[in-house]
């Protein structure tokens, strides 16, 4: 885990820890597009909401989109006109980089997700 420590200086000079801060990665993703843009913007206004001065936000990173195709014979014996259809799956991914303390990362995650959307949650390493 990466963890930085801060430490805050006393009246009386000796320095004493404050927080450990944690470089944290989540990434969303999912085939409806309206309720991924919905969990984002919750992620992200839940994380501002904290008002902490070293908390830090990047993204929504928009990812390329994956387009999963299928192309089959509309006829089922084989005989006929060569008509075809095509089916296709768009798979939409969303990256958000947190910067923020160990306290206030499962009030940050705790969101109302809606259904179709898969949130991985990382916890970066150096």
């Amino acid at each position: 885990m990466s963890q930085a420590v801060v430490k805050k200086p006393t009246d009386k000079g000796a320095p004493q820890e404050e927080a450990q801060y944690l470089k944290i990665r989540i990434t969303l993703t999912s085939r409806n597009l309206p309720a991924l843009e919905k969990v984002c913007s919750e992620l992200i206004s839940g994380a501002k909401k904290q008002k902490l001065e070293r908390l830090k936000v990047r993204g929504p990173a928009r990812l390329p989109t994956k387009v999963l195709t299928v192309t089959t014979r509309k006829s089922p014996c084989g005989e006929g006109t060569n008509t075809w259809d095509r089916y296709e799956m768009r798979i939409h991914k969303r990256l958000i980089d947190l910067v923020s303390p160990t306290s206030v990362v499962k009030q940050i995650t705790s969101v109302s997700l809606e259904p179709g959307v898969d949130v991985e949650v990382t916890i970066n390493s150096n």
